[in-house]
């Protein structure tokens, strides 16, 4: 019986982990090619919803980081492009989202809507780590790109860096927000439907 289970819970992480892992490849894709504003948290946004919804099915202690492992992987399979940074990504909303459900036992609408706000910050926070560290571009080089940039996208002056940057961090809060709470309601359906337990983080 324990292997069975055991069983289960590996293909549903890879199920989810693949789905995951097929929206960075090709939605990814296509935000990348039409530059779109805010591309990067509509991205994670719709990888943590799918790790959520994962989340509900796999009653076992980092399920979430689990399958963001497997979408990273994935992502490592993508041609033409340096994925590491991307895969760094992946993990690291994974690693927030699997924190807060570790934190709030991951079984209300809140756990999942806060879970999806924290982790849709990463994406403001990765240029920072990536290029501004790792690449060793400088923070204060990354900071002036993206208060440029969202300057530009706010109609501001770029001498209001901090209120640029607190809006910033509101819309993609906010776009996480939305997706953890469209993940609670799709794991809701499926999981009535079928008789699924509450999973614990």
């Amino acid at each position: 019986m324990t292997m069975v289970v055991n069983l289960r819970t590996l293909v549903v992480i890879g199920v989810f982990g693949a789905l995951w892992g097929a929206l960075e490849l090709s939605l990814g894709s296509a935000l990348h090619a039409l530059n779109l504003p805010f591309s990067g948290v509509f991205l994670a946004a719709a990888g943590i919803a799918v790790a959520l919804i994962g989340h509900r099915f796999v009653p076992q202690r980092g399920a979430v980081l689990q399958i963001g492992l497997v979408a990273a992987l994935m992502k490592a399979a993508s041609i033409g492009g340096i994925v590491l940074m991307p895969m760094i990504g992946i993990l690291f909303e994974a690693l927030i989202v699997q924190g807060v459900m570790a934190v709030t036992r991951g079984q209300s609408r809140g756990s999942y809507v806060l879970a999806g706000a924290l982790g849709c910050l990463w994406p403001l926070v990765h240029p920072f780590f990536a290029h501004g560290l790792l690449a060793g571009r400088g923070i204060l080089t990354v900071w002036g790109w993206v208060v440029e940039d969202g300057a530009a996208f706010l109609h501001l002056s770029p001498r209001a860096a901090v209120l640029i940057i607190a809006v910033l961090g509101l819309i993609h809060a906010a776009v996480g927000a939305l997706a953890g709470a469209v993940a609670w309601n799709t794991a809701e359906r499926v999981a009535h439907r079928g008789g699924v337990r509450h999973a614990s983080a």
